[in-house]
């Protein structure tokens, strides 16, 4: 398509405008056009006139159109300041998760040579992140996904990132790791109950991984209590246990975790002011 910016974003849009609100729409075209064309973003608002040419438009406005997400069309996420490949089969990295990397690396502060356990790590955004901002750090990634394993050693190629990827059943005991020590054990598990399937959006139900997103409503905690007791005898001394949660289940996980042996419970709230994320102590009297 040869066409000025301007016109390339208002076709993206006119494509996408019965799946997302306006803003949305025009965000996403901008994250589209940007990569096609190998411009900044800012050159679609800055310099609106200019003529330029992008072959491929169409067909990811038609990709855009069925409800595939845009990180999907494009192939990759910006997940704290770093660009991750992602495709179908691994979670797109939400900007909430840079949150709880955050938090993990306050919890690694102190500790000279902090090693690092990321369950469940899909893309491996969070292994590969806390690695690249903790250089002394060691990191291992479990996932029990072959998708996930491929893409995490992808991801860790491309940015250039030393990180131990392990195939694991993070519901049968986490056996890979087992008689190792970490002083830090983070998870972002699935945790959303299926009945909630139907309200969300077409873009997630339709194109993610229901596996890493959806739990059977009759134990929706099923993947911090088994991680919890798994990480009762991977935890250093003075070791942390850090989850990313589902806000209506805050209180329902912390208590979980209590009652699983952990001390110094501590919900975080996240940029939108909801309950997302949540820090542990083992607890060794």
């Amino acid at each position: 398509m040869r066409a000025s910016r301007a016109e390339i974003i208002g076709y993206l849009t006119d494509c996408i405008r019965p799946l997302y609100d306006e803003n949305e729409c025009r965000h996403i075209a901008r994250m589209v056009a940007s990569a096609l064309s190998h411009e900044t973003e800012s050159k679609y608002i800055i310099e609106p006139n200019e003529i330029i040419e992008i072959e491929g438009i169409e067909k990811c406005a038609e990709e855009l159109a069925s409800g595939r997400p845009v990180q999907y069309v494009i192939g990759k996420a910006e997940f704290c300041g770093y660009d991750f490949t992602v495709r179908e089969g691994v979670l797109i990295p939400r900007p909430e998760t840079e949150e709880l990397v955050m938090w993990a690396m306050e919890c690694a502060e102190g500790i000279k040579e902090p090693r690092i356990l990321d369950i469940c790590t899909g893309s491996g955004c969070i292994a590969i992140a806390l690695r690249k901002r903790l250089a002394q750090a060691s990191v291992t990634a479990i996932d029990l996904s072959d998708r996930a394993i491929e893409i995490t050693k992808e991801n860790a190629r491309l940015l250039n990132t030393e990180v131990e990827i392990i195939k694991d059943d993070a519901l049968d005991g986490l056996q890979a790791v087992q008689g190792r020590t970490f002083d830090i054990i983070v998870s972002n598990p699935p945790y959303i109950p299926q009945s909630e399937m139907a309200a969300m959006h077409i873009n997630v139900t339709k194109h993610e991984p229901h596996m890493a997103l959806f739990v059977d409503d009759g134990d929706p905690l099923i993947f911090y209590r088994e991680i919890a007791r798994a990480a009762k005898k991977l935890l250093s001394e003075q070791g942390f246990l850090l989850f990313e949660i589902h806000e209506t289940l805050a209180t329902e996980t912390a208590e979980m975790l209590s009652r699983e042996g952990f001390y110094d419970v501590e919900i975080h709230y996240d940029f939108r002011q909801k309950p997302r994320m949540i820090c542990c102590r083992p607890n060794r009297k």
